[in-house]
């Protein structure tokens, strides 16, 4: 349950709950795990083969999902991460995210990033409407595969009700569980290239020379298991990999970290901005893709290439309380423009007007 997972959860949890009156239909790869307590006009289906390698993509959409599509009577598909039913005729809307494999392909393996850059294309000109997450990603979807801007929506992600402002007595207490009773700053989101949590380690690393009392926590699953970390001895006992963390422990850990330092050098959303605004948490932020649209005034600015930048804002936020202070006010307003009740919303009137298109 992180990134296109949880979009999906708080999307389809909501959207189903609101529309009582029609029938959904939810399509997995693998058993529905038993947490999912969906409405009753919902019906999961399980269709074969789980989907854990580009081949079973391909099987998964244009035969199984292709032959459930007509079976089901299905009149709109929405695919949450982008996907499509080539073969199907059933009208498909899709979210792509973003565009990060056609930018940076060297970060994934050779086959994924193959498939991607293959059949995202595709997908994009089948879908009969494009939902994104960010204005920057609406660009960059229409100058690389020249779709018309008319037939993109952008629907920012909202922000989970577990995050909030925590009490002195709750900070204190995660920070002596999770980081040795020090402040800390934190990293949340996949350990995958694009995120740049080497240049950040990196960066504390040199950071840790002169400060001896913020800690780092880094929250997240390798993904591809590309990523792997060797610390210097002297830092082994401030950085802290976390690894996968329950929804409740996450948003104790962002509620009692002293600022997020978010520095992918690619993103589409950054899901992780948001729920540090909610609890107030300063942001450091890299300067790129749609960071500073959707972070805005509650964090600061790095060049997520540049490790002694990195370092030096790290020091910034260290040093400048009044400015910690500004940001994080700055954050706790920021964050009532992100809500998954909004989103959820401007979903459904879009698969509510692609409905009606194809009566």
């Amino acid at each position: 349950m992180e990134g296109f997972g949880n979009y999906s959860y708080e999307l389809v949890m909501r959207i189903t709950r609101n529309q009582p009156d029609q029938s959904f239909v939810l399509f997995f790869d693998r058993p529905v795990d038993s947490k999912f307590v969906f409405p009753s006009n919902v019906q999961t289906v399980v269709l074969f083969p789980p989907t854990r390698h580009p081949f079973l993509w391909v099987l998964w959409f244009e035969w199984s999902l292709k032959r459930a599509l007509k079976k089901h009577g299905v009149d709109v598909l929405w695919t949450p991460d982008g996907f499509c039913s080539l073969g199907s005729s059933v009208p498909q809307i899709a979210t792509i995210h973003d565009l990060n494999f056609e930018h940076y392909p060297q970060d994934l393996p050779w086959l994924v990033a193959r498939y991607f850059r293959s059949y995202f294309p595709r997908f994009a000109r089948k879908a009969t409407h494009i939902l994104t997450v960010s204005q920057y990603s609406k660009n960059d979807i229409v100058e690389t595969y020249q779709i018309p801007r008319d037939n993109i929506s952008v629907v920012y992600n909202g922000i989970s009700d577990a995050f909030h402002v925590l009490s002195s007595d709750e900070i204190m207490d995660t920070r002596r569980q999770y980081a040795n009773n020090r402040a800390y700053f934190l990293f949340v989101g996949s350990l995958h290239p694009r995120k740049n949590v080497h240049r950040l380690v990196e960066a504390f690393t040199s950071f840790c020379e002169s400060n001896l009392d913020i800690d780092l926590l880094i929250v997240g699953n390798a993904m591809w298991k590309q990523e792997s970390f060797h610390l210097d001895s002297q830092v082994k006992d401030r950085i802290h990999f976390l690894g996968h963390v329950t929804s409740e422990e996450l948003s104790r850990i962002m509620g009692a970290a002293f600022a997020l330092s978010y520095v992918p050098y690619f993103e589409g959303f950054g899901i992780p901005l948001v729920e540090a605004m909610r609890c107030g948490i300063p942001i450091l932020s890299a300067n790129t893709s749609c960071l500073p649209e959707i972070a805005g005034d509650a964090a600061i600015y790095c060049d997520p290439f540049s490790v002694e930048d990195i370092k030096e804002k790290l020091h910034t936020l260290a040093q400048d309380k009044s400015l910690h202070l500004r940001l994080s006010q700055n954050a706790l307003a920021r964050s009532n423009q992100f809500s998954w009740d909004l989103a959820a919303d401007q979903v459904w009137e879009v698969i509510a007007q692609e409905f009606s298109n194809n009566k």
